[in-house]
């Protein structure tokens, strides 16, 4: 069963780029690299798919240094005629494997320009320290993440749930069938083989074998984050511990009760970051462009997927007991969503979301996400309630030198004047919580018409 993905276009766009590179395609593992591009590679006429953790995929790349007698081994060994270059994909899968092969995709480029080539890799990060000399300007990345609620949609084949999503401002009448999917779609997640089970089975009792395969995969790659053995029990101890402490700011020291020092969380933190299984969320202070993240300050945690995080906090039963997610897991459940529907838009870089601090005595204040729209930051609020309750919200508007706000929230869509209690007026774009997929486009719009 394979997925329709938003990415698929801008491979594409990539195919019939005349000063085409090689591509690396990044991504966490098992959200769907290899089956991307196994689609993909159905547009070319003649296609070679390479696995370097098999011994005899990445024995050519270490027998051969010259590109060309690469090529044209593979081409033998393929039966390919060696003029049909430029209709022929080469896919070289578990690129981290071989930090040699990274560093020749350079000489594919100057000396192969008609091979379409494209790589990809789980752990790239961990294998550059050993990479002599990366091909920087040389090649060209895509990143790819779990299914977004859009994809999931198109996933299930519910096509009118997909036009509903994207008729700007969305129909009243297609509110409460888009908030049902989207609750299903928080409960399950976004990794493609669950996506999949569900679609086979319809059953969520039936989808926990997968997601501990999944899970487990992840914690039997400890040894590839770890240099030592103190850096894999922390390791170990942070992917067993995170999902408790998710959507809150945490600090590094004594990180979940123990003793471990700060350097070493930090660092088993950033290999988990990398690796994009835990992603560190940092604060920005900035209410205009252009936005910084403060490194300095403590960051907030994410999950690589809503999904698994709620397997890891065996959580699932309780979901399927309430009728809004709001209020699920200390209100950590919706927030978490959202950020990782705002990660998923990111096809070109590995830019993740910001979110708004300001940590004066007697006076701190949070906004959840801040995002950049042109020349205006935009600061966006996750809750249900009043109003009157967005006491953050409105030290950002007070300081800021626009009007517009967003808070999204288990309700309707709709658009109100309102003002601060200091009596600063501004507009603030109610959002359900289904449209993170599509918040880029609300956001021009509101400025545009408001």
């Amino acid at each position: 069963m394979d997925f329709k993905r938003n990415i698929h276009a801008e491979l594409l766009k990539w195919k019939d780029k005349s000063d085409r590179k090689p591509l690396i395609l990044r991504g966490a593992r098992q959200v769907g690299k290899t089956t991307i591009v196994k689609k993909f590679s159905e547009s070319y006429k003649f296609h070679i798919a390479l696995n370097l953790e098999k011994s005899e995929d990445v024995k050519i790349f270490n027998d051969f240094d010259n590109v060309s007698t690469i090529i044209e081994t593979l081409f033998f060994k393929h039966k390919i005629p060696f003029t049909e270059k430029s209709n022929t994909l080469l896919f070289i899968d578990e690129i981290q494997e071989s930090p040699k092969t990274i560093q020749l995709l350079r000489y594919f480029y100057e000396e192969e320009p008609e091979l379409h080539i494209i790589s990809a890799g789980s752990l790239l990060e961990f294998s550059m320290k050993y990479v002599k000399s990366f091909p920087v300007g040389r090649v060209e990345f895509l990143y790819l993440h779990p299914l977004n609620f859009q994809e999931y949609l198109m996933a299930i084949n519910n096509q009118m749930a997909v036009e509903q999503l994207n008729s700007l401002p969305v129909k009243i009448f297609a509110h409460p069938i888009l908030m049902d999917l989207f609750h299903r779609y928080v409960l399950i997640g976004g990794m493609p083989e669950i996506i999949k089970k569900e679609i086979q089975q319809g059953n969520i009792g039936d989808l926990n074998k997968t997601y501990e395969s999944i899970w487990t995969t992840y914690k039997n790659d400890i040894e590839k984050y770890a240099d030592n053995e103190t850096d894999r029990k922390v390791t170990k101890h942070l992917i067993a511990n995170s999902s408790l402490y998710v959507d809150q700011r945490v600090k590094f020291q004594n990180f979940g009760n123990t003793n471990y020092r700060s350097r070493e969380v930090g660092e088993a933190f950033r290999n988990l970051d990398d690796a994009r299984i835990i992603r560190l969320i940092y604060p920005t202070t900035d209410t205009e462009i252009p936005l910084k993240p403060d490194f300095k300050k403590s960051p907030r945690l994410q999950f690589l997927d809503t999904g698994l995080l709620n397997y890891s906090l065996n959580i699932q039963a309780d979901l399927l007991a309430l009728s809004d997610y709001s209020s699920a897991f200390k209100g950590a459940i919706i927030p978490h969503m959202i950020t990782q529907e705002l990660i998923s838009l990111n096809d070109f870089t590995d830019k993740k979301p910001l979110f708004w601090v300001r940590e004066k005595k007697q006076s701190d204040a949070e906004v959840d996400i801040v995002l950049q729209h042109k020349n205006l930051v935009i600061p966006i609020e996750i809750k249900s309630g009043s109003t009157g309750s967005l006491k953050s919200l409105h030290q950002f508007i007070n300081a800021s030198p626009h009007p517009y706000a967003i808070r999204i929230y288990g309700g309707e869509f709709k658009i109100e004047k309102t003002k601060t209690p200091s009596g600063k007026e501004y507009i603030l774009m109610n959002l359900p919580y289904y449209l993170g997929t599509v918040i880029h486009h609300y956001i021009e719009w509101f400025i545009e018409n408001h």
